[in-house]
């Protein structure tokens, strides 16, 4: 579903992306882990359309992201920290969103239920809880039954309930056979969600194997304790 070849990305004198290549299998849970400055962040906001790599090859699907807009229409992006208008409701923004992207007939609002969202789409997003402008942001995210999902940090602000009902839906997406691309600092939501998981350092992709597979490398009882490893190991190499 996304394939990238050698991408470069340099930010002023500090590279970012160094020759990074990856294949992310269509219709899997990818998990995307590294620390800070691995070049994670970079890659996602590249797949967006939002940095422009300075070599290599990036695609989403059959398609190249060369600056054509058009391949966005298949990707459901969850930002770590969602950035509204304040002094418009989420029922406002759902409306706009629909208008700009298409038929509202084929939206997808199970989460606005399962959330218990219905009372609170009228009023200010301004005026909203973190939380409940998170479960937003995941309503957002899925309206438009995406075939590619980017998730950053996707719990961070639920409540275990929410937490919950979210990963329910994660899970049933990719039984569809859908993409999930997660970024996330929680190895027990890796361990729990993805088929696959991405190491990033240095720009460059050290390790993408099954948290199975990351267990029995490293030998160790989780994948927070595996994950660990192999960043103290590459970053001693």
């Amino acid at each position: 579903m996304i394939r990238a070849r050698q991408l470069a990305k340099q930010f002023g004198a500090r590279p970012v992306l160094r020759g990074l290549d990856l294949d992310v299998q269509p219709g899997r849970i990818t998990a995307i882990v590294g620390p800070n400055g691995s070049g994670k962040s970079t890659l996602i906001k590249a797949v967006l359309g939002l940095v422009k790599p300075d070599g290599g090859s990036l695609h989403v699907g059959d398609d190249p992201v060369n600056g054509i807009p058009a391949y966005r229409a298949c990707i459901g992006y969850m930002p770590q920290i969602p950035r509204f208008p304040e002094n418009l409701t989420a029922n406002e923004v759902l409306a706009l969103l629909g208008d700009l992207r298409g038929d509202p007939a084929s939206l997808d609002t199970e989460l606005i239920d399962r959330f218990g969202l219905t009372a609170e789409l009228d009023k200010r997003l301004g005026t909203l809880s973190a939380g409940t402008r998170q479960k937003v942001n995941a309503v957002i995210a899925f309206l438009f039954r995406p075939e590619l999902l980017i998730l950053d940090e996707p719990t961070a602000g639920l409540d275990p309930v929410a937490s919950a009902i979210l990963k329910d839906k994660v899970h049933r997406v990719r039984e569809e056979g859908r993409t999930i691309v997660l970024t996330t600092h929680v190895m027990s939501e890796v361990a729990e969600l993805a088929d696959y998981v991405v190491f990033l350092l240095d720009g460059k992709v050290r390790f993408l194997s099954s948290p199975g597979d990351v267990l029995t490398a490293t030998d160790e009882p989780t994948l927070e304790r595996g994950i660990a490893r192999l960043m103290r190991e590459a970053t001693a190499a």
